[in-house]
């Protein structure tokens, strides 16, 4: 079973595509449980994330579903690997929502990373002050010491992006950039911060501009990410009132990709953006 008796979002990963390979090559559970010498049940918990596979297993599924790409091999063996793990976030996973770790658990594993964000700055951009400032000031009363280890969760998960693990595209609405929900110094701070990290190679941001009129209300905030050198979409996490739904699904992700694009080609270049972030900034420090 994986860690903590639910499955987790790299064994429903794994599950699914090994669900699709196994239908692709016209084989039943039944089939693919002679494989490997196991039972359909087992076959039927792998598929929805609730077992693991051993990598010889996995290898031998592989075999039987006619998957020869190595590049797909590998990438399937490591999620076997790795899918009773939820890495170094294991340690604050008593203080966060299932959803949350889902979320931290995909941008770990992804090599391509897409965001919109129509009201706050993303975490993966966030300050420790303007983190600490949203949470705060948020809907939900959290305690002083929850405050503190969800900052150092966003601290943990920006070290991704700073160590190049992914690319990292974000498009922000204008309101993000010239009407903050913050204070001003901690404003300020952040402006600089977004400049700072989208000097880096692996790092694109972009505004959306007023402009673009109601595009900007395509759809609430999402991450969509993609975990091999091929960019498409493979899962996305959308934000709700509740928390976060991870959306798996062939059409889903397509209608999200889709409206990523859309709204990647309606902001401003990465340079006009950060030319609006420093007049902005401008303006702040100019009271």
């Amino acid at each position: 079973m994986p860690a903590g008796g639910r499955p987790t979002v790299r064994s429903r990963r794994l599950g699914a595509t090994l669900r699709t390979y196994r239908q692709a090559a016209n084989l039943d559970q039944p089939q693919a449980a002679e494989v490997i010498a196991s039972s359909q049940a087992r076959i039927s918990r792998v598929e929805s994330g609730h077992a693991n596979l051993r990598v010889i297993e996995l290898r031998l599924l592989l075999d039987a579903y006619g998957v020869t790409d190595q590049e797909v091999r590998k990438k399937l063996e490591d999620l076997a690997k790795h899918s009773k793990n939820r890495g170094w976030w294991l340690e604050h996973a008593a203080h966060l929502r299932p959803d949350y770790l889902d979320h931290i658990a995909l941008e770990d594993d992804a090599t391509h990373i897409r965001e919109w964000q129509p009201v706050l700055v993303p975490g993966l951009l966030q300050t420790p002050t303007y983190a600490k400032a949203v949470i705060t000031e948020g809907p939900n009363y959290v305690t002083p010491e929850r405050v503190g280890q969800l900052v150092k969760v966003r601290e943990g998960r920006q070290a991704k992006i700073e160590e190049g693990g992914a690319t990292y595209t974000a498009i922000l609405w204008e309101a993000v950039i010239t009407h903050p929900l913050v204070g001003v110094e901690v404003h300020r701070e952040q402006l600089s911060a977004i400049l700072e990290v989208g000097k880096r190679k692996n790092v694109t941001v972009q505004v959306l501009p007023f402009s673009a009129g109601v595009l900007a209300a395509v759809t609430s905030a999402f991450c969509a990410f993609s975990f091999g050198s091929d960019p498409a979409v493979e899962a996305a996490t959308l934000d709700n009132l509740r928390g976060a739904s991870v959306l798996e699904g062939a059409e889903d992700l397509a209608a999200y990709a889709n409206a990523f694009d859309l709204l990647r080609s309606s902001a401003l270049a990465p340079e006009a953006s950060a030319q609006l972030l420093r007049s902005t900034l401008r303006t702040v420090e100019e009271g």
